[in-house]
C-alpha cells in the first residue's frame, strides 16, 4: 500500500504533463519555458554528483575509481552494467589489500541531533515478521519471479518480443536492477538505452523529460514513465489514431518494470539489512560502485551540456552556460531547493523569449 500510493501520485501527474509536452511542447512560450529549465538541469545533475562526491570520495583510491568510471563511459563508451560490475569486483579485492580505505560507513553515527524516542527505535527488538528466513527468501523471491514472468510473458503473446513494448518491459527490468544510489545513478544507463540504443526519444526530449520529473511529487526514478509515454507516442504502439492512449500503456509498462524489483528487493533484503551493515565485505564494493557512480553522473552532465550549450560545434550558448553556473551556484552556496531552482529558471527561459 506504502509504495504504491507513493508511486500513484507521481505517475498521474507525469501522464498529464507527458501528454502536454507532446501536444504543446512547440509553441514559442513553451520552448521558452524549457530554453530556461534545460540549463539548470545540468547543473542539477551535477549537484548530484557533487553531495555524492562529498559523502563518498574519501581517499585518492575512490576518487581514482570515479575518474576512471567517467573515462570508461564518456570515452571508451562502455556499458553502464560492465562500470559497475568491475567497480564492485574491485572494492571486493581491494577492501582486502586497503580495509581503512572502504569502511567509512557510518551513516547512523551522522546525525548528532537527537529527536527524542521513536515508535521503532535502534534498540527495538526486531519483529518475527522482519526476521530473515530461507523460507520467506524463496517464498518472495518465486513470487517475484512468477509475477515478472506472467507480464513479461502477457507482452509477448500480445505483441512479441521485438516491439516497443516488450523491450520496454526488459529493458527497465535491468535498469531496475542497476540502480545504486538513486535515480541518478541509472539514469546515465536509461540515457544509453532509451535514447542511444531504441531511440524510443531523443537527448533533448530526455532533459526535458527530467526537468519535469523534478517539478514533480515523489521520487526522480519516476521520469521512466516520461520516457515509457514519449517512447509509446512516438513508436504509436497503438497505432497512430491513439497516441495518448499509446503513450500511457507504455508508461504503465515501464513504470510496472521499473519499481516490481524494489518492491521485491525490500521484501527480500529488509531483514538482512541490519545484520549486513558493517560487514565490510559487502559495504566495500557498494562504496566502490558508489564512488565510480559518481564518475557516471558527471559523464551523464557532460553529455547534457553538449546538447544544451551548443547550437553547432562552433557555437556556444553563453546565456544557458550562465544559467547552469548560477543554478548550481544557487543549489551549492545558497542550499535552495531543486524545484525553487527549476522554477525560477523557467521564469528568466520565458523572460528571455518575451524581451529579447
Amino acid at each position: 500500500m506504502a509504495g504504491g500510493l507513493f508511486v500513484l501520485p507521481s505517475f498521474l501527474i507525469l501522464i498529464i504533463l507527458s501528454w502536454a509536452y507532446m501536444r504543446l511542447g512547440d509553441l514559442p512560450q513553451i520552448a521558452a519555458i524549457l530554453y530556461g529549465v534545460k540549463p539548470a538541469v545540468v547543473a542539477i545533475v551535477l549537484f548530484a554528483a557533487y553531495r555524492i562526491g562529498k559523502r563518498v570520495l574519501k581517499n585518492h583510491i575512490l576518487w581514482s575509481m570515479a575518474v576512471t568510471a567517467f573515462i570508461a563511459i564518456a570515452v571508451l563508451h562502455l556499458p553502464f552494467p560492465t562500470i559497475i560490475l568491475a567497480a564492485g569486483l574491485l572494492g571486493f579485492f581491494a577492501q582486502s589489500y586497503f580495509p581503512t580505505q572502504f569502511n567509512f560507513n557510518n551513516a547512523h553515527a551522522a546525525s548528532k541531533k537527537q529527536y527524542g524516542a521513536a515508535v521503532i527505535d535502534d534498540d527495538t527488538p526486531t519483529p518475527a515478521h522482519a526476521l530473515f528466513s530461507w523460507r520467506k527468501f524463496w517464498r518472495w523471491l518465486a513470487a517475484g519471479l512468477s509475477v515478472w514472468l506472467i507480464a513479461i510473458s502477457v507482452l509477448i503473446a500480445s505483441v512479441g518480443w521485438q516491439t516497443t513494448l516488450t523491450q520496454m518491459g526488459w529493458f527497465f527490468t535491468k535498469a531496475a536492477l542497476l540502480t545504486f544510489g538513486g535515480a541518478y545513478a541509472v539514469l546515465p544507463y536509461v540515457f544509453q538505452g532509451a535514447v542511444e540504443y531504441y531511440h524510443w526519444l531523443n537527448a533533448q526530449q530526455m532533459i526535458d523529460g527530467l526537468a519535469l520529473g523534478e517539478t514533480t511529487p515523489g521520487p526522480l526514478i519516476m521520469v521512466v514513465t516520461f520516457v515509457g509515454f514519449v517512447g509509446g507516442w512516438t513508436h504509436s504502439v497503438l497505432g497512430s489514431d491513439n497516441l495518448f492512449l499509446s503513450g500511457m500503456l507504455a508508461a504503465s509498462v515501464v513504470t510496472f518494470f521499473t519499481f516490481l524489483p524494489s518492491f521485491l528487493f525490500i521484501f527480500i533484503g529488509a531483514p538482512l539489512i541490519e545484520s549486513t551493515k558493517n560487514n565490510l565485505q559487502l559495504t566495500a564494493p557498494l562504496n566502490a560502485i558508489t564512488a565510480a557512480v559518481v564518475g557516471v553522473i558527471v559523464s551523464l552532465a557532460v553529455s547534457f551540456a553538449q546538447h544544451v550549450f551548443t547550437s553547432s560545434f562552433a557555437t556556444l550558448d553563453f546565456f544557458a552556460i550562465g544559467i547552469t553556473l548560477f543554478s548550481l551556484w544557487a543549489l551549492v552556496k545558497w542550499n535552495l531547493s531543486i524545484l525553487k531552482v527549476v522554477l525560477f529558471c523557467a521564469l528568466i527561459g520565458l523572460m528571455h523569449f518575451v524581451f529579447l
